[in-house]
């Protein structure tokens, strides 16, 4: 069973849930259209600066965005780019993002699986005998 959610997962808890069903007020579709034409002069994506960005990397320079938001609370600010990333990329089921600020953060795009299904996979590890790792190649 799929929702139309989009989920903001940071370090495996859910933070944000956008509802696609629910209408976006016009003040809302108004600040994501200025963001789209702001992009329109070009995004900085790591140590590269695309002057002509494709959707993808909207939502990622967006959805990374969206964390540095969330981790210095400005919730305002994470909402306008959780509402961008959910009414332009409709396939989008979780922005997940593990880390922090202060090391290493990485921020990942998820299409395959919404944040339910994804709470319900168990991870697999195979042990040995003497509780070894088995190597596979």
């Amino acid at each position: 069973m799929s929702s139309n959610n989009l989920h903001v997962v940071v370090n495996g808890t859910a933070i944000l849930l956008f509802d696609r069903g629910k209408p976006v007020p016009g003040h809302q579709r108004q600040y994501i259209d200025n963001m789209d034409l702001k992009m329109n002069e070009g995004i900085q994506l790591g140590d590269d600066f695309i002057t002509n960005p494709n959707p993808m990397q909207r939502a990622q320079f967006v959805a990374n965005s969206l964390i540095n938001a969330l981790f210095k609370e400005n919730y305002a600010l994470a909402t306008a780019m959780c509402t961008y990333l959910a009414k332009r990329i409709p396939d989008l089921k979780q922005v997940k993002a593990i880390g922090d600020l202060e090391k290493e953060l990485s921020v990942e795009l998820v299409f395959d699986r919404d944040y339910e299904t994804a709470k319900m996979e168990q991870p697999v590890a195979f042990i040995s005998e003497g509780n070894k790792p088995i190597k596979l190649n």
